[in-house]
This record gives structure tokens, sequence and C-alpha cells, in this order.
């Protein structure tokens, strides 16, 4: 998609993906990357957040974030996987927190990437395409 394509698509027609972290400063940052990218997105700072968002809208990819007020990005995403309504929606991390045991509580938790920051943004644009087709095919 070309930049003007972009610019008139409707959001609808765009891959709709959720960041779900409790720092504004990283959401806002990494909205306006995906956003950039051709993505809409929403935003929510904690679990609670999300779950009000989730029954609203349903994104194609929520991006969570571990260490967050409330409960834990491996908490929730265990309760979206357990979920009916919500357990097909790829859940993707994206933490500050990268050792191997987080990342493998991470993906043991239902995630389907685990991404550290910084983050390589290209490969998590990649990895944000590659799903958001596989979920509108």
């Amino acid at each position: 998609m070309s930049p003007s394509d972009r610019d008139t698509a409707e959001p609808k027609d765009r891959p709709r993906v959720i960041l779900v972290d409790d720092e504004r400063d990283s959401r806002e940052l990494l909205r306006m990357t995906l956003e950039d990218a051709g993505f809409e997105v929403a935003e929510a700072s904690n679990g609670l957040r999300l779950i009000s968002i989730l029954h609203v809208d349903r994104p194609d990819v929520i991006l969570l974030d571990v260490r967050m007020s409330w409960i834990d990005g491996f908490e929730l995403c265990r309760s979206i996987k357990k979920n009916e309504e919500f357990r097909s929606i790829p859940v993707v991390f994206v933490s500050a927190l990268a050792t191997p045991e987080a990342i493998r509580e991470g993906l043991d938790a239902g995630a389907v990437d685990y991404f550290a920051k910084p983050i390589d943004i290209d490969r998590l644009l990649a990895r944000l395409r590659e799903l958001t087709r596989t979920v509108r095919e």
C-alpha cells in the first residue's frame, strides 16, 4: 500500500492493533510508528482497559507489555487465551523484560511472538503484517 493509499483507506480497512502498556510515552511512540505503517491502533493502559476495548472492537492483533499495574502481561495473556470469544486473537509481547525465562513464559502463556525493547521495528512490522494477513484471509 502506498502512502497515498494509506491516507485514503478507511480505518476499518486497515489491520487493527491494540497496544497495551502502562507507559504512555511507549504507547504513543509505537502507535505513531504503526499508524505510519498503515495500521489502525487503539491503546490501553492496563488489562482492564483492554478487556473493555475487546468487548467493543475486536482487533486483529494485541501488542502486550509484561510489566503493568493491576495484572501483569503474562496473566492477562493467559486470561485472553482462556476466553472463547478472544482466544483466537494473536498476542505479541513487546517488553523490556527479555530474559530467556520471560520469553518462554510469554510463549507458554499463549503469545505467538515476543519482542524485546528496544524493538527492531522492521521485524515487528513484518511480523504484524504476517499475522494480520493470516487473520484477514
